[in-house]
């Protein structure tokens, strides 16, 4: 790959590329990334952020508060590369960094922009994007970075105290359930997407006393028949699953043959409304409920737990509810995320999400 533009003087170098992220669906796909390397008089390596690249405001990162939001992989991967070079053009190789040091600087012009359509704001992280990596790779329409994301968003929850965290399975899901939680911050809400047994995974291990799903309803269905994570590949709505639904809460024969006609979760939802029967929807909401807190005792936990189904225009059709369940005792919660990641990286796949 050509670099887009280089600058090279006495004492520093510059250079900049243009991401090429593929197929992976990635906000920052295009956008100009840019390295500055410079002779300092402080032996050793040090990376720093420039224009574009966010800044960390709130603990529960593993980033020190005021540091650029530059992840240990990427700063593994810059040291790394930059040593490599020392070796091979500097006159006495790696003894020039005992001497004297290089600042390595990185910058994104557009970071700034690019950040708002990023869970940086969400974060704490403020005036640009975060360089993220797990492995310095891309990968084709790679979920681990999205992933990534949802666990970090219920560990910073976690780790700012929050009373409860709120589980939304899309952004629509996610605007309703603040108008349902109006009390709680913006950092108690959580777009999960697909990957609702990873973020409950979080709530165990950094001992959340509180969580709630809030979610349509074909996620809603999904989750009700066990997926804690809900592909389109592999995990489709079980229309049969329904019929016994609606006939278990003692629905005329005539509707449980309907609903076994069905196209989609949401022809289910349309199905019961021209009916005018709510009580597939409890059930559905109640198994859910019933689901993730099997879920959750099976890693060891528990927390009190609510599941809501909103519609399309964001009304409440069910709700359940399971209380008194908080733990009882302290828990150490795990290191952050991005601490784990160079020796844990998350797996790869490139299984479609559905849009949510």
């Amino acid at each position: 790959m050509t670099p887009a533009i280089t600058r090279l003087d006495t004492d520093s170098a510059y250079c900049c590329m243009v991401k090429d992220a593929g197929d992976d669906p990635d906000v920052t796909h295009g956008a100009l990334i840019c390295a500055q390397v410079r002779i300092v008089a402080t032996p050793g390596i040090h990376i720093e952020g420039g224009q574009g690249v966010g800044r960390v405001t709130l603990p529960g990162l593993g980033l020190p508060i005021g540091s650029p939001a530059i992840n240990p992989v990427p700063r593994q991967q810059i040291t790394a590369n930059v040593i490599d070079a020392v070796r091979e053009y500097a006159p006495d190789g790696e003894a020039f960094l005992d001497r004297q040091g290089l600042e390595v600087i990185i910058s994104v012009p557009d970071g700034e922009r690019i950040a708002q359509k990023t869970l940086n704001p969400r974060l704490g992280i403020v005036g640009g994007i975060s360089i993220l990596g797990t492995t310095g790779k891309v990968f084709p329409y790679s979920t681990a970075a999205w992933r990534a994301s949802v666990i970090q968003a219920v560990e910073m929850a976690a780790r700012n105290g929050v009373p409860k965290i709120i589980l939304c399975t899309g952004g629509r899901s996610e605007k309703f359930a603040m108008q349902i939680f109006p009390e709680l911050p913006e950092i108690s809400f959580v777009e999960l997407s697909v990957f609702t047994g990873d973020a409950l995974k979080v709530c165990v291990s950094h001992g959340v006393p509180a969580a709630a799903f809030v979610g349509m309803i074909g996620k809603m269905i999904k989750t009700a028949q066990g997926h804690m994570q809900t592909h389109v590949a592999g995990n489709q709505v079980d229309f049969t699953f329904l019929s016994q639904v609606c006939r278990d809460v003692g629905a005329p024969e005539s509707f449980v043959a309907e609903v076994a006609r069905a196209n989609t979760g949401r022809h289910f939802l349309e199905l019961c409304q021209a009916n005018g029967l709510t009580a597939p929807l409890q059930r559905i909401v109640e198994l859910a409920l019933d689901q993730c807190l099997r879920f959750i005792t099976s890693l060891g936990g528990t927390m009190d737990f609510e599941t809501i189904l909103v519609d399309f225009d964001g009304n409440v059709l069910a709700r359940a509810a399971r209380t008194g369940m908080q733990p009882t005792t302290p828990i150490t919660p795990p290191p952050p995320l991005i601490e784990r990641l160079p020796n844990e990286p998350l797996p790869e796949t490139d299984e479609p999400v559905e849009d949510v």
